[in-house]
């Protein structure tokens, strides 16, 4: 099968004349592909951007690629190939277009990273407002500031919004940065914010990755929420910070959907047993009720199956930190509020 062939034309195959059904990727009879001329264009547009080192560019075009391919196929098998390969190149760039080859590195840019979290907020204002310009967005993010104002007051609300909100655009960052199509965050009134992908990512280290770009985000919210609570004095936003770890903490339980069990699934089983080390100590340090729940299900997860990759060092040492960060921040006295 070869995508030089003739496509399928309406509802005929234009090389044998067979009827196709709109959803079939290859003439049944000839196996001509029915998207042949439009993944001549991707490729081009791909192997475009990948000269001019867009590599966020690139992906997405191969993933659309991907998607009109029959699997199986050699070609299939071959942009599968070229998208692992351009996530490993997005994976080892760091913040300021280097690469990273080593453990040291790894972890240097690790602990950086979280470092310069609430800078890098700040410098991403304009994706931030990108998506406040989605109508579903605004609206549903109205409703649940209604929601929390009646419970809590509007000051109060409007910080766990915002909150909410900065760990979804984690999410839509990481799958901008991978070239995967996604919505921009929906609001749940009471229950928190979603992010919808068209596209998935190319196994347990890209999802680990876009996974724990919330919590990340999140973190450096919080902290900056935490920041100006110290500067200021305003109980409010110590109240705000304490929240926005406690539901960040959540997310990062290695369970069902969430960020967290995500970050299990790339790490092998040794990385797991550190990981719930981490949280065993984070929850002996801080007494937090929510660490017996992460765990909990990170020794039922440690037995489960390993990841199908290489060690995900990176991966380990984000999750450990993360629990590590937001065991702390849910210590924070909050004037006014016991315990």
């Amino acid at each position: 099968m070869s995508a030089s062939e003739p496509t399928a034309s309406g509802d005929n195959c234009t090389r044998c004349g067979t009827e196709v059904a709109a959803a079939v990727l290859s003439c049944p009879s000839c196996g001509a592909l029915v998207h042949a001329s439009r993944l001549k264009q991707l490729a081009v547009d791909a192997k475009a951007a990948s000269a001019a080192e867009e590599w966020a560019s690139a992906l997405a075009a191969w993933r659309e690629a991907i998607e009109l391919l029959p699997p199986g196929t050699t070609q299939y098998e071959s942009i599968s190939g070229k998208i692992a390969a351009l996530g490993d190149r997005v994976e080892k760039t760091s913040l300021s277009g280097t690469a990273a080859s080593d453990h040291k590195s790894i972890i240097l840019k690790s602990v950086t990273g979280i470092g310069v979290l609430a800078l890098f907020l700040v410098t991403k204002g304009k994706l931030l407002l990108l998506g406040l310009s989605k109508g579903g967005t605004l609206f549903s993010m109205l409703l649940s500031l209604g929601v929390y104002w009646t419970a809590f007051g509007w000051k109060f609300a409007l910080g766990i919004v915002l909150s909410i909100y900065v760990h979804e655009m984690g999410h839509v960052a990481m799958l901008r940065r991978y070239g995967i199509k996604s919505t921009a965050p929906m609001f749940i009134p009471g229950l928190g914010a979603m992010v919808r992908m068209h596209q998935y990512p190319h196994g347990p280290r890209e999802d680990a990755r876009v996974g724990l770009a919330g919590p990340m985000w999140g973190l450096g919210a919080a902290l900056i929420t935490y920041a100006v609570y110290l500067v200021s004095g305003w109980e409010s936003w110590a109240a705000i910070a304490r929240v926005a770890a406690w539901i960040n903490l959540f997310n990062l339980i290695p369970f069902w959907q969430l960020d967290g069990s995500r970050g299990f699934a790339s790490l092998v089983r040794p990385h797991r047993w550190i990981a719930t080390a981490a949280i065993a100590l984070a929850w002996f340090l801080s007494q937090e009720g929510m660490l017996l729940l992460l765990l909990i299900a990170a020794v039922f997860r440690a037995f489960g199956r390993e990841a199908p990759e290489r060690h995900d060092v990176l991966i380990l040492f984000q999750y450990v930190g993360l629990v590590l960060a937001f065991a702390w921040m849910t210590t924070i006295t909050v004037p006014g509020l016991s315990g």
